[in-house]
This record gives C-alpha cells, sequence and structure tokens, in this order.
C-alpha cells in the first residue's frame, strides 16, 4: 500500500532518533562542534618540549626535597614561648642537657623532660610545615615554569619549522612547468639546509628528466613521421600518375614496403628500450659468452661482405639476469661496431672475468670521435651523421637500448675513444647473483 512503512528491523529500536542521528543509527558530529587542533609537527613538539621540561622539572624538585627533608631530619630548630632556643638531635625524652637554661628559672628534671617533648614537638611540627610550603611553592613554580616552557617551545619549534614550511610551499607551487625553480634555501649547514639542497637536486633529475622525456617524445614523432609521409606520397604519385604501369607501381609499393619496414624498426626499437627500462623480476642464469657466440653466427655475414676482419676471444662469463635483454645488448653493441667502421676494418670482441664480475668489450676501427660525443651516443635517436653512418643504416636508439639494458642489470658501462678511430665498449656486469633471488629492485635509466 502506498504510505505503508514497513516494520521496523530486531535491532531499530535500539537505533538513535532526532535530528542528530544518521541513517546507521550513529550520531552526526555538530557541524559547529569543538573540533581537536590539528595535530601538526610544531605543536608536537612543542608538547614534547613542555613535556620534557615538565619531567625534568618534577624530578629536579623532587630531588631537591628529598635532599632538604635529609638534611633537616636529624637535626630542628625550635622556638620556644618561654624564650628558650637551641636544637634538638633527637635526644630520647629522659637525657637532659648539662645547660638547659641561661638566666632563666631553674627547673625540675620532670618540668625539664616535658618542656624538651614540647620544645620537640613544636619543631617537628615547624619542619612539616617549612618541608609543605616547600613542596607548594615549588609545585607553583613548576607550574608557572611549564606554561612559560610551552610557550618557549612554541615560538621556538616555529623558528626551526620555518624553512620547512618554505620547502613544503615551494613543492606546492612548482610544477611541471616550472621546475627551473630552486629553493637555495639560507642558513646554517644542518638538517633542514640539507633537506633544502637535496630538494633542489631532485627538481634538477626532475627537469632534466623532463627535457628529456620532451626531447624523446619530440624524436619519436619525427622518425615515425618520416616514413608515414614518404608512404603517403608515394602512395599518392602512384594514383595521381595517367601513365601509371606495372612495373612503376610494382616500383611504389616496393617503396611503401621499406617505409613500413622502417616503422616496424622504430616502434620495435622503442618497445625494448621501454621494456629495458621496465627492469625484469626474476633472473636467470646465462654466459656471456654463449650468447655472444650465438649473435656472432648471425652477424659474420654482414662482417665478411664488409670486409671486416672479427677478433674473438670468448671465455666463459657466467652471470644472471635476463637473457633476451643480454642477447639484445650483445647484439646492438656488435650491430654499432659493424656500422660505424671503416673498410677492411677490424673488429674485436671479447668475454672474460674481472675478478668476480663478467664482462664484455667491443672494440672497432671506424672514424675519430671527439670525447665530448660519447655522452651523446648513448642517448636517444642521437647520431653522429656526417661522421659515422647515414640515417639509413642507424635509428640512434642502438646504444641507448644498450644503457638501459645493462642499468637493468645494475652494470656499468666503459666507453673511450680510440687514437686511431672507433670506439671501445665494455660492459660490466655485477658478481655473478643466485637465480633464486627474484624481484630485486631495478633502477630506470
Amino acid at each position: 500500500m502506498t504510505g505503508a512503512t514497513a516494520p521496523n528491523a530486531p535491532g531499530d529500536q535500539n537505533r538513535p532518533t532526532g535530528p542528530g542521528a544518521t541513517a546507521t543509527g550513529v550520531p552526526r558530529r555538530p557541524a559547529s562542534g569543538l573540533r581537536m587542533p590539528r595535530r601538526t609537527v610544531r605543536l608536537r613538539l612543542t608538547m614534547l618540549f613542555g613535556g620534557l621540561f615538565l619531567i625534568s622539572g618534577a624530578g629536579l624538585l623532587t630531588l631537591n626535597y628529598a635532599l632538604v627533608s635529609h638534611a633537616t631530619q636529624g637535626a630542628v630548630s625550635y622556638q620556644g614561648a618561654n624564650g628558650l632556643s637551641g636544637s634538638i638531635d633527637g635526644l630520647p625524652p629522659g637525657q637532659r642537657p648539662e645547660h638547659p637554661t641561661q638566666g632563666g628559672p631553674q627547673l625540675s628534671a620532670s618540668q625539664l623532660d616535658k618542656q624538651i617533648q614540647l620544645l620537640q614537638s613544636r619543631a617537628l611540627q615547624q619542619r612539616a610545615d617549612n618541608m609543605n610550603a616547600l613542596l607548594a611553592q615549588s609545585g607553583i613554580a613548576l607550574a608557572v615554569m611549564a606554561v612559560v616552557s610551552v610557550a618557549l617551545g612554541w615560538v621556538i619549534a616555529g623558528r626551526v619549522l620555518g624553512r620547512l614550511r618554505t620547502v613544503t610551499s615551494a613543492a606546492r607551487d612548482i610544477s611541471a612547468t616550472d621546475l627551473h625553480r630552486r629553493l637555495a634555501l639560507p642558513g646554517p649547514d644542518d638538517e633542514l639546509k640539507e633537506l633544502g639542497d637535496t630538494f633542489d637536486e631532485l627538481l634538477a633529475r626532475l627537469e632534466s628528466s623532463f627535457q628529456a622525456h620532451r626531447q624523446f617524445i619530440a624524436n619519436v614523432s619525427h622518425e615515425l613521421r618520416t616514413p608515414l609521409a614518404r608512404q603517403r606520397v608515394l602512395s599518392q604519385l602512384a594514383v595521381s600518375d595517367p601513365d601509371a604501369t606495372l612495373d612503376s607501381l610494382r616500383e611504389a609499393h616496393h617503396r611503401v614496403l621499406v617505409a613500413g619496414s622502417q616503422q616496424e624498426r622504430v616502434i620495435e626499437a622503442l618497445l625494448t628500450l621501454a621494456r629495458s627500462q621496465g627492469g625484469f623480476e626474476t633472473r636467470e642464469p646465462f654466459d656471456l659468452a654463449a650468447l655472444t657466440a650465438q649473435v656472432l653466427t648471425t652477424r659474420s655475414p654482414e662482417a665478411e661482405s664488409r670486409g671486416l676482419t672479427l677478433h674473438t676471444h670468448l671465455t666463459p662469463a657466467p652471470t644472471s639476469g635476463d637473457p633476451r635483454l643480454a642477447e639484445r645488448l650483445i647484439t646492438n653493441l656488435i650491430d654499432n661496431a659493424l656500422r660505424h667502421n671503416t673498410p677492411q676494418g677490424t673488429l674485436e670482441i671479447r668475454t672474460t672475468m674481472n675478478g668476480p664480475c663478467p664482462v664484455i668489450s667491443v672494440a672497432n676501427t671506424g672514424p675519430k670521435l671527439p670525447p665530448a660525443a660519447l655522452e651523446r651516443l648513448f642517448k636517444p635517436f642521437q647520431r653522429l651523421e656526417s661522421e659515422r653512418t647515414s640515417r639509413e643504416e642507424g635509428l640512434g636508439l642502438g646504444l641507448s637500448i644498450v644503457q638501459a639494458i645493462a642499468e637493468a642489470h645494475h652494470a656499468t658501462i666503459e666507453a673511450r675513444t680510440q687514437p686511431a678511430g672507433g670506439l671501445f665498449i665494455q660492459v660490466i656486469f655485477p658478481a655473478c647473483v643466485s637465480p633464486r633471488m627474484q624481484r630485486l629492485p631495478v633502477h630506470s635509466a
């Protein structure tokens, strides 16, 4: 029926009702109610400073109270109503001093004992009152100083965290478009200054990474746009030619296929680069010498066709990692040495052990290169075309893939130019790791 309400569930009668209750029965927090202050670092440091001062102050006052109590426990001073004064060192009531009075009336022994007992009780009461007063005054002083220490702690914590707020504000304001900004925190060389310098170094690395990323995207777009434009022009010319023949159309399609093959090479190289930078989770054992021998069986005919002389010295160099990526590393090293060589040149390939570390080295003859050009060669799409090769032979990704694979294996690359021309590149892998070790952290390029 319309307007009918369902009976309450078994637990509905226990749920609170009214304007302050929610549908689940949990009371809604009043919007205008008192809210606890946010537990900032400054507040926690202030409470820490105040708590430490309170604890240390209470300990100091307790120690002072104990020392005063111990010092006055055996000897208390008194001032009697009848003019008697002196000190009582815990004498029993029956023991009488030789000169209890000076110039006063002579008392009997019993009267003297009673007088001593009365003076002793008054002195003890006076000591107790003095100790209570000391305790009360110390408590008041501790409370006042605790409030002062909290206030001073708040001010000091604010001054100490001021530079940290600068870092926070800069991190909030800096975006991907203004990574050139730096904090340059002033002040002493302390932990906060070190934090600011570390943040500046992070910004520098991010700026370099963003610039490299933008440059990489621009290069990829250019590399893929060139064969696409070539394909479109070839197709348009073939279609618009009124005198096209079967041979001309076949030649146009052949050129289109060549441009498509170049696109495939670029995409395959990019996928290999991305896979190398992504790292791997499981290590497998492999031998650099065996992988190098496999690669040489497919590259020897090209070396012979170019008139190059191969010198190989392959000794076992076991290591672990991803053998497929390692094979790509070796292939790119050999291809780079083959393509960028001189006619009738030489190519030397070695695998060996440098202590516990396996090493592969490739040296070739070739044109002379300035030492400053080495760093460029390991960046994506960087070519020295006028000195090394034409665009058709290289994509500019070979050595960048080598670097990415080496970093995925935590290996070290050493490269140098040779005096007579050419390059010497060696990759030093870390000491052989057990294949049972998996999911090792990988540092991407």
